[in-house]
């Protein structure tokens, strides 16, 4: 995959046909990408809608992404960076206590969904979902994605468990793992209900579940 050279920005007439896109092209697109698939999967979306959707031409595309799954793949990677960005940033918070940052976090997806009317989802886990019609590609990373996910997650209960937040019984990776098999199923039961009950049906029993016993 190449990218262009970042030029600097000219007045004037629009570059001819066949002149290199520019440079904010590429993220434009996945921008799209991840907006349209995080609602309606990837098996249902077509490259024109895309290009409609980015108000791009098709050569910009193919100039960026030589196919439709090398496209799929920047769209995972592109996201799974900014959700670790995301999650670094709030368990990282030192203000709040740890289980009160992976509620922040919790409310802050509460807070994305609604903003959209429920209709997105995570794009991790759409694609999970399709994995049955997806380029076997996807599979390792995707698996790769939740695993960071996961890892991050279960250093912040970690921290929880040393302050006494979590009873000392309980195996963090174990919790980490379990909260995103759970919580992915609830963002999808959200978007079917169009709903936040199930998100905070299953953060209310994950919180019980962890609660230090005497």
């Amino acid at each position: 995959m190449t990218t262009a050279p970042v030029l600097p920005r000219r007045r004037g007439r629009p570059p001819r046909l066949g002149a290199s896109p520019r440079p904010d092209t590429r993220e434009h697109l996945l921008r799209t990408g991840v907006a349209v698939l995080t609602e309606k999967g990837y098996s249902a979306v077509g490259i024109d809608e895309i290009l409609r959707l980015a108000q791009v031409p098709k050569g910009s595309f193919y100039h960026y992404f030589g196919s439709k799954e090398a496209f799929g793949q920047a769209l995972i990677a592109a996201y799974a960076g900014y959700f670790a960005n995301k999650l670094d940033r709030c368990f990282a918070d030192a203000s709040v206590p740890p289980l009160q940052r992976l509620r922040h976090l919790i409310a802050d997806a509460r807070a994305g969904m609604a903003r959209h009317g429920f209709k997105r989802g995570c794009l991790v886990g759409n694609l999970g979902q399709e994995m049955g019609t997806l380029p076997e590609s996807f599979r390792a990373q995707l698996q790769e994605v939740f695993m960071d996910w996961q890892a991050r997650t279960a250093a912040c209960l970690a921290e929880a468990q040393q302050a006494g937040e979590i009873a000392p019984q309980l195996d963090c990776n174990t919790l980490a793992q379990f909260f995103w098999i759970g919580w992915e199923g609830a963002v999808l039961r959200a978007k079917l209900e169009r709903s936040p009950q199930a998100l905070e049906v299953y953060a209310q029993g994950f919180f019980q579940l962890m609660r230090a016993q005497p």
